[in-house]
């Protein structure tokens, strides 16, 4: 499948019944809401999709699983996030042989490697595939930083050829553009900056709060890069309290008790998580619960030039 690197990019949560095993009918609930409300691709095994407790096998039932869902509407992306580079070669086979359309890859874990050793990285996977890849610069989380200057490098590999920008800082997608141009497809990650970040160029967001409430995130990209700020704001506003639930060290237990609140997840997560408790919990309830008794009514954004009218 060719596609583009933009929209609004799902990075979804991963549903586990109580036994531990995969509960594929709550995930293919979750993804069809994902598709209906307007999603431009759905990323499978990222940090929120509890990658690091996952097995081989159960990643290559999840491309699977949606691939069939999703029946060719969209792209599938597969996370690639290894301790090794053999790790991460044999997972890139995986997700290939699996059907995934793209990838987006993370810098070594566990291990915090020089700018050289994780460009080599980066290089090596990008050689060993011809999928489309997605890198993910999180210095926050990951302790690396992908600088301009190593962009600048991997970007002779033809196949590479976005990233998701999670660095927190905002000037960066400036930097980005004013290095590569159009070369580098940028997508925010980060809930709480993505209405600035589309503004200022991203060309789309890998968001998280989305995995609940699909039609809101779609509704503010679409109306942002259709010159509707005001619209687009409105809504952001009202959403910014359970965008933050994103930047936590338990955004997966937030994100999971928010898509049990709007009915298309379960809470179950795989140890060494597990839920929510005491005043912590009852905090982050609580903001789900307001924000879902102030939800807002949403403008027909799948048909903008429709509704003009409406808007101005």
């Amino acid at each position: 499948m060719k596609f583009e690197w933009k929209g609004v990019m799902p990075a979804v949560t991963t549903k586990f019944n109580q036994d531990d095993t995969l509960h594929l009918k709550m995930f293919r609930k979750n993804i069809e809401a994902q598709v209906e409300a307007g999603v431009h691709g759905i990323v499978l095994g990222g940090s929120l999709g509890e990658a690091s407790t996952l097995t081989a096998e159960e990643k290559k039932v999840l491309i699977k699983e949606t691939i069939q869902i999703v029946e060719g509407k969209i792209p599938v992306i597969m996370t690639i996030a290894e301790q090794a580079t053999t790790m991460a070669l044999q997972a890139v086979k995986d997700a290939q042989e699996s059907g995934a359309n793209g990838l987006m890859i993370l810098p070594p874990m566990r291990y915090k490697s020089t700018d050289y050793e994780t460009v080599e990285y980066f290089k090596e996977i990008a050689r060993s595939t011809e999928l489309p890849i997605m890198i993910y610069n999180n210095p926050v989380d990951y302790k690396i930083e992908v600088t301009v200057s190593m962009f600048k490098e991997l970007l002779e590999l033809k196949n590479i050829t976005a990233v998701k920008e999670s660095t927190r800082d905002i000037i960066n997608i400036g930097r980005l553009r004013n290095a590569f141009g159009k070369d580098l497809s940028i997508l925010t990650g980060v809930d709480p900056l993505a209405l600035e970040s589309l503004l200022i160029g991203a060309d789309g967001w890998v968001a998280g709060l989305v995995c609940a409430f699909p039609a809101e995130t779609v509704a503010i990209y679409e109306l942002a890069k259709a010159g509707y700020t005001k619209e687009a704001t409105e809504i952001y506003r009202w959403f910014l309290p359970l965008l933050e639930l994103d930047i936590s060290p338990q955004l997966v237990q937030n994100i999971k008790l928010a898509e049990v609140a709007t009915g298309i997840g379960t809470e179950t997560v795989r140890k060494p998580r597990l839920p929510l408790q005491g005043k912590e919990r009852e905090r982050v309830l609580q903001v789900i619960d307001a924000g879902l008794k102030n939800r807002p009514v949403l403008p027909d954004y799948k048909n903008l030039n429709a509704v003009n009218k409406e808007l101005v």
